[in-house]
């Protein structure tokens, strides 16, 4: 069969960026099984209000996010910062795993060469976009439009609240 290439199709695939302050929520965890019967679900976990409470306990500076997302002046710092990231994915590994659902959980950063960069998470949804077929950004109910209209112009994005 020279010539001829036999390509499998795949599930289509879906990147959830979830607010810090949703991901427990039980509407959400619910909504993710459904989603996984579509998808293969790709989720980042953020935790901005984890981290500022854990900036707060540390006596570290909370600082205004810029555009990028959080900046941070020292070592100790970016520990705290992805150490409270990675408590949230293994919490929310944990939730998913309890209830069945499968589904890759990530923090939002980024590798380049040997330095880890932190990524604001709403980064990570323009990141991602052009690897999967649809992109959700789970917000709180207050939030939600500000959402709306900062992803307006990314036809595969959409916005949701609990």
């Amino acid at each position: 069969m020279t010539g001829k290439r036999f390509v499998k199709k795949g599930r289509p695939n879906a990147f959830v960026k979830v607010s810090g302050d949703e991901f427990r929520n039980r509407a959400f965890l619910e909504w993710v099984r459904k989603l996984c019967g579509e998808y293969w679900v790709v989720i980042c976990v953020g935790g901005g209000t984890q981290i500022n409470e854990a900036f707060e306990t540390q006596g570290f500076p909370v600082k205004p996010h810029g555009p990028m997302g959080r900046e941070m002046d020292s070592f100790p710092e970016r520990q705290l910062h992805r150490d409270t990231l990675e408590r949230n994915q293994v919490e929310l590994q944990d939730l998913l795993h309890d209830m069945g659902i499968s589904a890759a959980i990530e923090i939002p950063y980024i590798m380049l060469g040997n330095v880890l960069c932190p990524v604001n998470g709403d980064e990570m949804v323009h990141a991602a976009y052009l690897g999967f077929h649809q992109l959700f950004v789970v917000t709180t109910p207050e939030r939600l439009e500000k959402k709306k209209a900062q992803f307006a112009d990314l036809p595969k994005v959409e916005a949701v609240a609990f």
